[in-house]
């Protein structure tokens, strides 16, 4: 492996890691890469030049998250359909950017003047865009999942430490400020969940059309085998195809999963899971998925459960749920399905109160009860008189609810997308650098296996190692 010429990239160490075990998660065993504080621009300024490969729906969210960073330009976009090419140049130069439109991506790597790019295309050519971008000197940011297959996914890690430029994968919760007073503070300073014991999270949405497409802008089936699709109807629903992406497994049940390893600084040691083509007729991958894991932790086992649902958005849209001996927390990007709750074994948490770990909900003194966390109402005596009894004697005290005194402001992609340009300045470490997303990525994918395989599948550490 070539040395990389990034002077404070940390080579990652397979040796520590296989010692280190799987007690700590990649997370915490990578340092993330720092780029020397330089010039970025070709001119010799401060502002990044930036290219956008994949003009689609994803690559639009971060365009419009970018154009609020201070100092980022974009010079070039690329995407094969003609609409969606044409709408990223528009509305660029609607605020005075400036940009070349390319078809393929090798002539914008050729011709464009970029420092960085931002890779949003389909899974299964993230490594292919990924690896020309870091090949030619530049440095990248690349959607999640990594890639629809772990070798794939290696190999943009390798391509990273060979070019010594930096690579930052989207998994954009891991610069969420809530999140990381979370992880930081709630559990890692203040303990005050205890020992974790569980966790559960999800990602259900109801049944829903495939995407179409004009008939007056269908892409020529010589140009779509050209860049690797069958036909229209594949290209616009790739995500459901095998060959394509690794099913919603992967496009939605990533973001969970990834945090799952992040906040319990381990990788798990297995996996069991369920799940069919139920539903949809004219898919591939699997619909409706249910997977556990298995984590083995410092302070003790944890089992985790993950569903995704694509025909249900019965039980609440998608949050991660991770629950101790003295407390639970609730996630979630939408701030209307996070919590924090304290059990009434547990010691008063009045100190963190006062230290900004947590505050009350808001609107009130106290904790605030969501109805079903309320105390469950007396039953009558059986003369008629009131009795003590509560419904089921066997049932644990109310929780106090509380709250995390950090909010987002931003477009929700936006810290993490600064996370990478200040990395690129050389003003920051990436929060997820090509190292950390590998191991998400093994933990996700082997999901899609055991489903399968229709038993349950093994980690080893050396699994998580690119």
């Amino acid at each position: 492996m070539t040395e990389p010429s990034h002077p404070n990239a940390t080579e990652f160490s397979r040796r520590s890691f296989l010692s280190t075990g799987l007690k700590l998660g990649a997370a915490v065993l990578v340092a993330p890469h720092v780029m020397r504080g330089a010039a970025v621009g070709s001119a010799g300024g401060d502002t990044i030049k930036v290219g956008l490969i994949g003009c689609g729906e994803q690559g639009r969210i971060l365009l419009n998250a970018v154009l609020k960073i201070p100092d980022v330009r974009f010079t070039a976009v690329c995407d094969i359909w003609t609409p969606n090419r044409t709408r990223c140049e528009r509305l660029l130069k609607s605020y005075g950017q400036d940009n070349t439109p390319y078809e393929d991506y090798q002539d914008m790597l050729a011709n464009a003047d970029i420092d960085a790019v931002i890779v949003a295309t389909p899974d299964f050519v993230h490594a292919t865009h990924t690896n020309a971008a870091l090949r030619a000197g530049k440095h990248v940011y690349c959607e999640k999942l990594m890639a629809h297959t772990i070798d794939a996914a290696r190999s943009m890690v390798v391509s990273s430490r060979e070019a010594g430029k930096l690579l930052q994968i989207g998994h954009q919760r891991r610069s969420n400020p809530r999140y990381q007073h979370a992880k930081n503070r709630v559990l890692n300073e203040a303990g005050l969940l205890g020992r974790i014991t569980n966790l559960n999270g999800q990602w259900n949405r109801a049944v829903s059309d495939d995407l179409g497409w004009p008939a007056r802008q269908v892409i020529p089936d010589a140009t779509l085998n050209k860049y690797g699709y069958a036909n229209m109807h594949e290209f616009r629903n790739w995500r459901w195809f095998r060959k394509y992406a690794g099913g919603p497994i992967s496009d939605l049940g990533a973001h969970q999963i990834d945090v799952y390893n992040w906040f319990l600084g381990a990788n798990p040691s297995s996996v069991m899971a369920s799940g069919g083509a139920d539903f949809y007729e004219n898919h591939e991958w699997y619909d409706n998925v249910m997977a556990v894991y298995e984590y083995p932790t410092a302070d003790g086992p944890v089992r985790g459960f993950y569903q995704v649902l694509t025909t249900t958005s019965a039980g609440g849209g998608y949050m991660e749920y991770f629950m101790g001996t003295e407390g639970a927390l609730k996630m979630s990007e939408n701030p209307k399905y996070t919590a924090l709750f304290r059990e009434a074994r547990a010691p008063q948490w009045d100190k963190w109160l006062v230290e900004g770990v947590v505050n009350r909900p808001e609107g009130g003194d106290g904790p605030k009860l969501k109805p079903w966390e309320k105390p469950r109402p007396k039953l009558g005596g059986g003369g008629g008189g009131s009795s003590d009894a509560t419904v089921d004697v066997r049932e644990t005290a109310a929780l106090d609810a509380w709250d995390m005194p950090v909010t987002l402001d931003k477009a929700i992609h936006q810290p993490h997308l600064e996370n990478f340009f200040d990395g690129v300045r050389g003003k920051a470490k990436l929060n997820c650098p090509g190292e950390v997303a590998f191991a998400s990525a093994v933990t996700v994918l082997k999901v899609n296996e055991a489903i399968a395989a229709r038993t349950t599948l093994a980690f080893k550490p050396e699994d998580f190692v690119a």
